[in-house]
């Protein structure tokens, strides 16, 4: 058993593993000047060690979209991809965020500015805001992304009047060691570090020291008679500087309190009253540099629903992002180093957009729009992630089950098309890729199309991920409770239309609209389940290759305007076109279209042969269906329907050969028994219809 379990000196080992190995040493500025010959990077602001960051762990290169995407978000490698991000347009939204960051790692303007996410409720945008400065604590934590800071020593021995508790003082702004150069000195090593620098950027500092680091140089200088050496030698050790958001030490998250009782304080820092009777009110030792741009010198500020804050209180950011510096209340001015991140939903922005005292602000900020999924499928993603991060009870989740759930989402945050060519179903299946060679559908127009319709952008409405994952939840709860070991999309409908006039961020008048959108996806689900099930009752392998392969002998021969040997008969006849309108029939492909059809799955035949693979119908998904819809239609008259929707005949050896075949589709045996009786019945009905 000892070997199964962990003892405290493994994980004790463990621990100092993950720990850099100069994290508690102190080093002299001689060490540090001598380490950044060696490795300029370590003295990077902060747009460029953030854009470095996102490099680190590595990147994958979509050439379709044109879109990096960054395995931080798109594989989450520190948490086994538990915080992974699902969606093309997600993904299209931090390429455009690292963008921005790394174009202010080249001073190019956006250091400058505020990065702003912008999106509905549940997008994503606090999620990925939130694994950001996650990651920049694990990468200050490697070799890669170390920094370092400073802190005065031994300041009692020339200072009189300093507080023996403040003998050793940390750089309160926690400062890189260089601004401990006066500038002309300063830029003599930086130009040095430019020249052994192999990155897209190069190193620049024009900061000023905090007030309280000026003080205590000027003291000691005056000291020393000017002679910075023995400044640095005798009062000047180096540290490790790690990132770490609950120290809020390089990373800080804003959240604003009270909207009527707003203090810059807050964001500033304020005078340190425990140290005016030590200092003297005017002192710049008895400040406190604990504001929330303080925090996050040199690493991410963040600030959480950062419009709902009072118009006067977000001046304080005209100075922090233009300037980079704060002007706090009883002290001099601050020169800052940080990436100033922003996320506010829709309301605030559309009210303070239409704000013509907000210009100056709105002027300073870089928008990033972090839309909805468009995708059901990938929006099925993150479903299945909730799912997977949960303790779930025992049960299947059914085939189509995420998917329509998905389904219903998406098509709540599209934009109606304009043409009538192409329904909203129809849309949200183009999007999922679902676009076939003969289908007329133009992606990129419906997007512009959409783009201009929309108030801001497509995606920026709709139902919000939460809402249905909290459906899903309680469908799988209550299915639990009833003892049923599965969960089918037609109980998750169930709990959308009990719920959906409940849930406080759906507008009332959208509630009519969503309703007949639940409606579209009931029947697109009733389609499938009948797929499902006809799959399961005429699922012949052989004769789907067989009938394939005839297919394919009667296309070669049209095109090529041959004839084709009988098999009956075996003489030469012409391509039976009979046959053929048989097969594509069951696509919906009209009499206009068939040649395109044809000269497609003749293209794929020759480009398979040409790679040496033999015919297989299985592996062209549009051929597949056709193939075997026509099977079922040649069987179905052989097909006892009542068997399907009887619930007395279950152990009859058809049957349970049909649930079988469901089971093999990933139905559970109850969820094949529903689905049966579901399409069955609606399969029935049809055939009474007809």
């Amino acid at each position: 058993m000892t070997g199964d379990i962990e003892t405290l000196e493994n994980l004790s080992t463990e621990y100092q593993k993950s720990m850099p190995a100069d994290l508690r040493e102190t080093k002299s500025f001689d060490w540090y000047l001598e380490e950044a010959y060696e490795d300029p990077k370590i003295t990077r602001n902060a747009h460029q060690r953030v854009a470095d960051m996102f490099d680190y762990y590595g990147t994958t290169y979509d050439e379709t979209e044109g879109v990096v995407e960054y395995l931080l978000a798109s594989e989450d490698p520190l948490n086994d991809g538990e915080n992974t991000f699902y969606g093309k347009v997600i993904h299209q939204s931090i390429h455009e965020f690292v963008n921005k960051v790394k174009s202010g790692a080249r001073r190019l303007g956006p250091e400058r500015r505020i990065k702003l996410l912008l999106g509905p409720v549940g997008s994503g945008k606090s999620h990925f805001d939130k694994q950001v400065r996650k990651y920049f604590e694990d990468y200050t934590l490697s070799e890669e992304g170390r920094m370092y800071t400073f802190r005065w020593t031994n300041l009692c021995d020339v200072i009189d009047d300093q507080d023996p508790a403040d003998d050793t003082v940390r750089s309160p702004m926690n400062q890189d060691p260089l601004v401990l150069l006066p500038l002309e000195q300063r830029q003599s090593v930086i130009d040095d570090l430019n020249e052994r620098l192999d990155a897209p950027y190069t190193i620049r500092n024009e900061q000023s020291l905090d007030p309280e680091s000026e003080f205590y140089m000027d003291r000691l200088l005056a000291h020393y008679e000017d002679d910075l050496q023995q400044v640095l030698e005798n009062h000047v050790e180096i540290v490790r500087f790690v990132a770490d958001e609950n120290k809020r030490q390089g990373l800080e998250t804003f959240e604003p309190k009270d909207k009527k009782n707003q203090d810059e304080t807050e964001l500033t820092g304020d005078v340190n009253y425990s140290k005016i009777a030590v200092y003297g009110e005017s002192d710049p030792r008895a400040f406190d540099y604990s504001g929330a741009f303080c925090n996050a010198n040199r690493g991410i500020f963040s600030g959480e629903e950062l419009l709902k804050l009072q118009r006067e209180f977000l001046y304080d950011f005209l100075h922090a992002t233009q300037e980079m510096t704060i002007k706090p209340k009883n002290n001099p001015r601050i020169d800052i180093d940080q990436v100033i991140v922003g996320r506010t939903n829709m309301p605030e922005y559309k009210d303070k957009k239409g704000d013509e005292k907000m210009e100056a602000f709105n002027d300073r900020t870089k928008r990033i729009d972090f839309p909805y999924v468009l995708s059901y499928e990938q929006e099925a993603q993150i479903y299945q992630k909730m799912l997977n991060n949960a303790d779930v009870p025992d049960i299947n989740v059914e085939p189509h089950t995420l998917e329509m759930a998905g389904l219903f989402g998406v098509l709540t945050r599209i934009e109606e098309p304009d043409t009538e060519l192409v329904d909203l179903l129809s849309k949200a299946k183009a999007y999922n890729g679902e676009i076939d060679e003969g289908d007329d559908i133009d992606i990129k127009k419906l997007r512009e199309e959409a783009a201009a319709k929309a108030e801001i952008g497509e995606g920026m409405v709709g139902v919000s991920p939460r809402f249905i994952g909290d459906e899903i939840a309680e469908a799988i709860m209550d299915s639990k409770h009833r003892s049923r070991g599965f969960l089918s999309p037609l109980t998750v409908f169930n709990f959308f239309e009990e719920n959906l006039e409940h849930h406080g961020s759906i507008p009332e008048e959208n509630f009519e609209k969503y309703y007949r959108y639940l409606e579209t996806v009931r029947e697109e689900y009733r389609e499938r389940a009948i797929e499902d099930v006809r799959h399961a009752l005429a699922y012949d392998i052989d004769e789907i290759q067989r009938q394939g392969e005839k297919y394919m002998d009667h296309v070669m021969a049209y095109i090529d305007d041959d004839t084709v040997e009988d098999e009956l008969t075996g003489r030469e006849q012409e391509p039976d076109e009979t046959f053929l309108r048989s097969v594509e029939e069951k696509l919906d492909i009209p009499e206009d279209r068939k040649d395109d059809f044809r000269q497609e799955v003749s293209n794929w035949v020759s480009r398979r042969a040409r790679e040496g693979t033999t015919f297989n119908p299985q592996d062209n998904e549009r051929l597949r269906r056709a193939l075997e819809r026509k099977l079922w239609e040649d069987k179905k008259h052989n097909i006892n329907f009542s068997a399907l929707v009887s619930a007395n005949e279950f152990d009859d050896d058809e049957r349970s050969a049909w649930i079988d075949a469901l089971i093999e589709q990933g139905y559970s045996e109850d969820g094949a028994k529903e689905v049966l009786e579901f399409a069955g019945a609606e399969v029935a009905k049809a055939e009474i219809e007809d």
